[in-house]
């Protein structure tokens, strides 16, 4: 007997994108596209709306669209609250990502299954969304792959893309630099280095850690003096492992 077809979410700031993926992949006898949006606060507002089995996001959804530096990419994620309670408003300046919606989904669902859909490879992106626990990173491009790894999502699975594994295979054999675990570290430094961890920017983390966005600047800087390492993405991975 044929089982269920699966209830997909499809979300992405391209309203041609998110036609053509709705029609690719609507005729797959085994995914069904529930729903469809253009931005984080829709992609919220439709997984409460419809429950479906995985929420397929663009990783970067904004007004402004298009490739950015990784500097400009985390200043626009912004206006996540933690808890997952506060509204997301796709029209303000600093309008949320596809990062923000799946942490506010993950949130209030912590079963919620979320894939990205993406055209960038990028270390900051695929860190963000393995610690966040998403069950997948696809590449655009590779449109034929989408419907068969959401089978293995359903299973239990994860999906990354070939380019994506070449990049986490990387980021996790960094040799580790910290010879002596955290106590190297000031109680400030570990909270700073933990709430990095957690995908914040040095503003997010002045105000959760109640110090200037100077303070935190200087703070990072030195923590990876310290530890010998070249950026917050590596600062993530030291956290993560030794915590």
């Amino acid at each position: 007997m044929m089982s269920d077809p699966i209830r997909v979410l499809v979300v992405d700031d391209d309203p041609f994108v998110t036609e053509s993926l709705a029609t690719i992949l609507g005729a797959s006898a085994t995914v069904e596209v529930v729903a469809t949006g253009h931005n984080a606060a829709e992609a919220v507002q439709l997984w409460e709306e419809f429950t479906p089995d995985i929420a397929l996001l663009d990783i970067q959804m904004g007004p402004a669209g298009g490739a950015e530096s990784d500097e400009g990419a985390a200043s626009r994620d912004r206006e996540l609250n933690q808890s997952g309670s506060a509204p997301l408003d796709a029209g303000s300046p600093n309008a949320p990502t596809g990062l923000d919606a799946a942490r506010t989904i993950l949130a209030r669902w912590p079963l919620a299954k979320v894939v990205f859909l993406t055209t960038f490879v990028d270390d900051s992106y695929i860190m963000a969304a393995l610690r966040m626990g998403a069950k997948g990173y696809l590449i655009k491009q590779d449109v034929a792959a989408i419907a068969p790894a959401l089978g293995t999502v359903m299973a239990g699975g994860s999906v990354f893309g070939t380019e994506v594994v070449g990049r986490i295979d990387g980021l996790v054999t960094e040799p580790d630099p910290k010879p002596t675990g955290i106590s190297q570290l000031t109680d400030r430094e570990s909270e700073v280095a933990a709430l990095v961890a957690e995908g914040l920017d040095n503003r997010e983390i002045a105000t959760r850690a109640f110090l200037s966005e100077g303070t935190v600047r200087n703070l990072v800087s030195g923590i990876l003096t310290k530890l010998a390492l070249r950026n917050r993405t590596q600062l993530a991975i030291w956290y993560l492992r030794d915590r």
